[in-house]
C-alpha cells in the first residue's frame, strides 16, 4: 500500500521571434519613427520602437502533476500435490493533471519563427483493479512423465476512465471548442503456460512457454485535448508542382478518443544442453494485432488520399490549397489539418533471439579466475503493416524508414542485434567486484522515405514514383561501447567485546522456567557513517564510453529536418562518462 506523488513545472521563454500583426503594422506604418524597414538589419536603420513592435519574446509555461494510490496483496491460496497455488490483487488510482498556456501570438497563429499551438487544461480519473492467480500442475516434486513441470499463470486487469478537456478559443479556420467530459472502462485478461517436458538430467533443461495478452492503452492527455498545434512536415504533392517541400500542419486533439486494444501472442523455448555447462539458447516468436490505433494519418498520406479536382480550389476539410499562378491546374498545398483519431490498426510479427554462455574459470580445475560471460540477442521483424483507416488497404512498413510525424512508432529496420563480452571478478578477492566488457550495437539497412523521394502514389509500393532513381537504402551502423565497474566490497570488522559480560563471552538469563542459561551476545558492530570504510563499502565507480570509434549516423534523405534517423541514431559521436553508486 502506498502513495506517490510527482509535479513538473515548466517555463519556455522564446526571445527574438517575430510578430506577424506587429511584422504588418509596422510595414504599413508611414511615421518614420515606428516604421519597420525588413532591408535594415536588426541593430540598423530600424528604431527601437520599430524593432520592439516586430521582436517579441514569447512566454510558455506547463504544468503536469500526477498522484497514484495503489495498494496490493498476495500469498497463497492452498495447496497442490506440485506447490502452492498464489495469487496477488491489487488496486490503483491516478488522477493526472496536464495545463499548457501558451502566449497570445502562440495561442493564435500569429508568430513566425516559433512552433504555435493552442492553451489547454486536461484532467482525468482513473480506478483501477488487478487481479493474478498461478496454479502449479506439476513439478520437480511431483510429476509424471512428459510433464516435469507446468505451470498456468491467469490474469486480468480493469480500469475506470473518467476525463475532462477544457474550452478552447477559435482561431483563424478553427471554431471554439467547448469544454467536453467523456468516459470508457476496459477490461483485458492475460495466459501464459511454462513447461518443462523433462527432467533436466537428461538432456539439459527444456522450457516451452507461451503467452495470450488482450492489453488496451487509454488516450495520452495532450491527444484527448481539441487545442491544435502546427507543425512543418516535408511532404511531395503529386498533384501541383507549386506546392513547397515544407507545408504547415495542425495536429488536433480529440476529446471523444477511446482506448487502443492490443491483441497478442508469443510462444518461445530456452534449452539449456547438459552437455555445455554455462549456455542457454533462447527464441521466442511474436505476434502483435493492434487496433482502434491512436495516431494522426500525417500530411503525406492526407495529400494523396484527398485529390483535388482540376480547376476547383480545394478548401479543406482535410486539405487547403491556394490560388497558385495558374501554371498548372491545381494550386500548391497552403494547409494540412491533421486530426488524431483510433485508427483502424496495426500488425507486428517478428523473432527475439538470445544466446548466453557464461564461461567459469573453476571448470579448469586451476582455482577461480574469475567468469566470462557473452551474450548475444536480436529481433527479425518479419512482418509489419499499417492501415490508416477502415477504408484503404494495410500498407507495409516493415524495413522502412518512418517520419518523426508518424507517431506509431520509429523506423523499422528488419534486423537489429547486440553483441556483448564481460568479465567478472573471482569471488573472495579484491578483484570480486571487478566488471568490465565491451558491447556492440549493430543495426541493418533499411529503406529510406522512398515515397516521397520518388513522389509515388503508391504507398505499398515506394519505389515506383515518377522519380524512381532517387530510391534508396539506409546504411548499416555498427558502434561500440565499453564499460567498466568496481564496486567496494570491504570485510565487516572484527566483532568488538560488549562491555558487561564476562571474559567469556556470556552472560547468565533467567528463563521462563526459573533456570538461568548462559547466552552469547552476538555483535551486529559494523562500519560507523563516520568511518572512511563505511562509506567506501558497496559504493560502485563507473567508467564508461560510448560508440567508441566515433560513427556518424547514416545519412537519411527522408528526414529533412537532421538528414539522420533521430529514432534510432544520434548525433552525439563518442561519448565517455563516469558514475558514483553507493547503496545503503
Amino acid at each position: 500500500m502506498g502513495f506517490r506523488y510527482s509535479r513538473n513545472e515548466g517555463q519556455d521563454l522564446s526571445i527574438g521571434e517575430v510578430s506577424q500583426p506587429g511584422l504588418r503594422d509596422a510595414l504599413l506604418d508611414t511615421n518614420p519613427a515606428t516604421a519597420f524597414n525588413p532591408f535594415g538589419g536588426f541593430f540598423r536603420q530600424n528604431s527601437a520602437r520599430a524593432r520592439q513592435a516586430v521582436y517579441v519574446t514569447l512566454h510558455n509555461s506547463g504544468e503536469y502533476e500526477l498522484p497514484i494510490y495503489y495498494a496490493t496483496f498476495n500469498g497463497d491460496l492452498f495447496n497442490l500435490p506440485a506447490g502452492p497455488v498464489s495469487f496477488a490483487i491489487g488496486g490503483e488510482y491516478d488522477a493526472p493533471r496536464f495545463t499548457r498556456d501558451r502566449d497570445a501570438l502562440n495561442n493564435t497563429f500569429n508568430s513566425i519563427g516559433s512552433t504555435d499551438g493552442q492553451s489547454f487544461r486536461v484532467n482525468r480519473d482513473i480506478w483501477g483493479i488487478y487481479e493474478e492467480v498461478r496454479v502449479p500442475f506439476t513439478s520437480p516434486t511431483w510429476n509424471f512423465p512428459g510433464f516435469y513441470s507446468f505451470e498456468v499463470d491467469f490474469a486480468e486487469r480493469e480500469e475506470w476512465y473518467s476525463q475532462n478537456t477544457s474550452t478552447v478559443l477559435p482561431s483563424g479556420l478553427f471554431a471554439g471548442q467547448q469544454a467536453v467530459h467523456s468516459t470508457y472502462n476496459a477490461q483485458k485478461p492475460k495466459v501464459s503456460v511454462r513447461w518443462q517436458p523433462l527432467d533436466p538430467k537428461y538432456i539439459g533443461a527444456v522450457t516451452l512457454r507461451g503467452s495470450y495478452t488482450e492489453a488496451f492503452h487509454a488516450p495520452t492527455l495532450g491527444e484527448l485535448t481539441p487545442a491544435s498545434s502546427q507543425s512543418f512536415p516535408i511532404v511531395a504533392d503529386p498533384f501541383s508542382p507549386q506546392t513547397e517541400p515544407q507545408i504547415e500542419e495542425r495536429i488536433l486533439g480529440n476529446p471523444t478518443l477511446h482506448p487502443e486494444v492490443a491483441y497478442e501472442w508469443t510462444y518461445g523455448i530456452v534449452y539449456s544442453p547438459k552437455w555445455v555447462k554455462g549456455l542457454t539458447l533462447s527464441a521466442d516468436w511474436w505476434h502483435i494485432d493492434m487496433r482502434d490505433i491512436v495516431a494522426t494519418r500525417g500530411a503525406q498520406t492526407l495529400i494523396l488520399e484527398n485529390p483535388p479536382t482540376p480547376g476547383v480550389v480545394q478548401n479543406g476539410p482535410f486539405v487547403f490549397r491556394s490560388a497558385g499562378d495558374g501554371s498548372s491546374p491545381n494550386g500548391p498545398v497552403s494547409l494540412v489539418i491533421d486530426p488524431s483519431d483510433n485508427l483502424s490498426g496495426a500488425v507486428f510479427e517478428g523473432l527475439d533471439y538470445e544466446a548466453i554462455y557464461i564461461l567459469d574459470s573453476t571448470i579448469f580445475g586451476a582455482g577461480d579466475w574469475g567468469r566470462l560471460t557473452t551474450t548475444v540477442n536480436g529481433t527479425w521483424l518479419s512482418r509489419a503493416e499499417f492501415q490508416a483507416a477502415s477504408n484503404v488497404k494495410r500498407v507495409g512498413i516493415a524495413g522502412e524508414f518512418l517520419p518523426p510525424a508518424f507517431a506509431l512508432t520509429s523506423s523499422l529496420p528488419w534486423h537489429r542485434a547486440n553483441f556483448s563480452i564481460f568479465y567478472d571478478g573471482p569471488a573472495d578477492t579484491w578483484m570480486q567486484g571487478l566488471d568490465v566488457g565491451a558491447v556492440v550495437h549493430w543495426t541493418g539497412q533499411y529503406e529510406d522515405d522512398n515515397a516521397s523521394l520518388t513522389g509515388s502514389t503508391k504507398l505499398n509500393e515506394p519505389r515506383s514514383g515518377p522519380l524512381d532513381f532517387r530510391a534508396r537504402k539506409v546504411s548499416a551502423l555498427t558502434t561500440l561501447d565499453l564499460l567498466l565497474n568496481y564496486t567496494f566490497n570491504l570485510p565487516p570488522p572484527a566483532p568488538a567485546e560488549v562491555p558487561g559480560f564476562a571474559k567469556d563471552g556470556g552472560k547468565n538469563v533467567k528463563m521462563k522456567d526459573g533456570k538461568e542459561k548462559n547466552v552469547v551476545p552476538v555483535s551486529t558492530a559494523e562500519y560507523g557513517c563516520s568511518n572512511w570504510k563505511w562509506w567506501l563499502n558497496n559504493t560502485t565507480v563507473t567508467l564508461g564510453m560510448q560508440n567508441v570509434t566515433d560513427e556518424d549516423p547514416p545519412f537519411v534523405a527522408g528526414s529533412f529536418e537532421n538528414g539522420y534517423d533521430e529514432s534510432l541514431t544520434t548525433i552525439k559521436g563518442r561519448f565517455w562518462y563516469v558514475g558514483l553508486k553507493k547503496r545503503f
